[in-house]
């Protein structure tokens, strides 16, 4: 869809070792209190340094953190301390970011004071190296991730990540405050956040400004967290279905049997997500809809398709009346009505 062609994409460009310490990963600093927090991480990906300890440095990329494991430890053990201290020296020569030991391993005194002359921050965490890796990779992918502000409301409705978008005053704050007072829960409204993650997931969440508050029209700005209390609002949701509200137009053509989220799904980013346009008119009930297509979706989620299912049914009905001369008849789907005297 035209709307999100011409979104502007923000990327970081470098990180600071001291953001690791915001990671999920527990580290804990061997080298001096400051050495190195500053340095740039310029790359994502992790590196296990295990040739260029050997000396072969043809391939090594010094740009990425470093990760020590048990192979790199027990290598520089199995050497004399003049061969490791010059195994490690040559490491830390080059300006790498910083050193992470695994498996709550503890280098010798004599390479952390290598590490603090050519300030190279060394941390140590109680992990192994796999655990590690995933969750430094997990927190990196997503410090580096591309993001986008698209204008609408997102709303976890049931469960499902839902975005409302329209032009400027059709009513996408309205519809959200109405969801939100029937229980669902706002992620953001006016500037919605929404950040790549794993190449096929776009993750949604309010800016540090706009947090939860939210402009109605003729009312001003309300504080849906004070308003409504903290069950009422999530900080971040999957986006997993796209509702374009449109001006109704009697001249157009909208979908009556087919599946609303087969039609023309939306590219942000280059994720395909599920699109749905929706018109709206005085007295049309959005609010109640969008809580149909969310469940509708939970249900295609979970195999159930209902268009599918009555286009079936309504194929075999017309197999079934090929015969010549028969027409097609349609019956009652109760055959007896019981007695009901209320």
């Amino acid at each position: 869809m035209g709307r999100f062609e011409n979104l502007k994409e923000m990327r970081v460009k470098k990180l600071k070792v001291s953001s690791l310490l915001e990671s999920p990963v527990k580290l804990e600093r061997l080298t001096k209190p400051g050495i190195g927090d500053e340095n740039p991480i310029l790359d994502k990906n992790l590196y296990r340094p295990q040739l260029a300890l050997a000396g072969y440095l043809g391939i090594f990329n010094y740009k990425q953190v470093q990760i020590f494991g048990n192979t790199e430890y027990i290598f520089l053990h199995g050497l004399t301390k003049p061969k490791r201290e010059e195994a490690f020296r040559t490491l830390v020569q080059f300006p790498i970011p910083c050193v992470v030991v695994t498996n709550d391993l503890v280098l010798d005194k004599e390479l952390i004071d290598i590490a603090n002359e050519n300030e190279v921050p060394v941390f140590k965490t109680p992990y192994d190296t796999t655990m590690a890796q995933s969750l430094l990779s997990e927190y990196l992918d997503d410090q580096f991730a591309p993001q986008v502000v698209v204008h609408g409301s997102f709303v976890d409705v049931y469960g499902v990540g839902v975005l409302f978008v329209g032009r400027s005053g059709i009513g996408k704050s309205e519809i959200a405050l109405d969801l939100v007072e029937r229980g669902h829960r706002l992620v953001a409204d006016d500037a919605v956040m929404l950040t790549k993650k794993r190449e096929a997931v776009l993750m949604g969440t309010a800016t540090t400004l706009a947090k939860h508050f939210m402009e109605i029209r003729g009312l001003g700005i309300i504080d849906v967290r004070q308003m409504f209390g903290i069950r009422s609002i999530r900080f971040q949701k999957r986006l997993e279905i796209i509702v374009e509200l449109l001006e109704w137009n009697p001249n157009e053509e909208y979908t009556r049997i087919g599946s609303l989220l087969d039609e023309d799904p939306s590219t942000i980013m280059g994720v395909e997500i599920p699109t749905v346009k929706l018109p709206i008119f005085p007295g049309k009930n959005i609010t109640v809809i969008a809580e149909v297509i969310a469940i509708n979706y939970l249900l295609r989620t979970y195999g159930y398709d209902a268009a599918q299912v009555f286009s079936e049914a309504l194929k075999a009905k017309i197999n079934k009346n090929k015969s010549p001369g028969s027409a097609f008849e349609d019956q009652r789907l109760v055959r007896y009505f019981q007695s009901d005297n209320e």
